[in-house]
Order: structure tokens, then C-alpha cells, then sequence
């Protein structure tokens, strides 16, 4: 069993960066997908970013590439969600996931695990 923690969040202007962290306790992170989803107020969690840990191949959609990165980390064990150019559409509670089963990595039932999640908010 993995336990997971987000942290990192908090409130930022348009423009600007956060990095969060996803830490894993209990089983470390080895050769499964880690991913970062969001759900904001009144809708359903969003795909935000995904990383295959074994070949570390990333995985984003439309609406963060090119602003934001995600990353493993091994020597703090965690996986982190650096995020830039922030936009007050990105407000929402961001939660990591584990998955180690079949299922597409940007579908929320995939994932087996997830944290509590941070709360990220970008005033405008």
C-alpha cells in the first residue's frame, strides 16, 4: 500500500509559478504511472499531466503543455508538477495518483491511489 501527500499549493497571480510535490510513503515510486489531475468547484477532475516512471515519458494535455512540467524526483522520492504561466482557469484542488494497472493514464479511474490534494488559486 503507497500513501500519497501533496504539497506546494497556495495562492498565486496570473503569470505566475508553483511547484508542487506528490511524496509517496509506505511503497516507494518504481515503474508505474504517476499523474496529476485538478477539479475545481462544480466539475469533474481533469487530467493534468502524467509520467511512466520506468522510461520517465511524460504526458500532457492541450490546455497545460508547454506550461507545465512534470518530473520524478528520486532523491526526495516524490514526483513534482512544475507549473508556469499560471492562469486563473488552472484554480482548482490538484490531487497525484499512482496506477499500476491497464486503463489510460488520463482517465481518473485508472489510478488506484490518490492524495488529499492542494488547493492552487490564481487571482487575476
Amino acid at each position: 500500500q503507497v500513501q500519497l501527500a501533496e504539497s506546494g499549493g497556495g495562492l498565486v497571480q496570473a503569470g505566475g509559478s508553483l511547484r508542487l510535490s506528490c511524496a509517496a510513503s509506505g511503497r516507494t515510486f518504481s515503474s508505474y504511472y504517476v499523474g496529476w489531475f485538478r477539479q475545481a468547484p462544480g466539475k469533474e477532475r481533469e487530467f493534468v499531466a502524467a509520467i511512466e516512471l520506468s522510461s520517465a515519458t511524460t504526458y500532457y494535455p492541450d490546455s497545460v503543455k508547454g506550461r507545465f512540467t512534470i518530473s520524478r524526483d528520486n532523491a526526495k522520492n516524490t514526483v513534482d508538477l512544475q507549473m508556469k504561466s499560471l492562469k486563473p482557469e488552472d484554480t482548482a484542488v490538484y490531487y497525484c495518483a499512482r496506477k499500476i494497472g491497464r486503463g489510460a493514464y488520463w482517465v481518473p479511474r485508472s489510478f488506484d491511489s490518490w492524495g488529499q490534494g492542494t488547493q492552487v488559486t490564481v487571482s487575476s
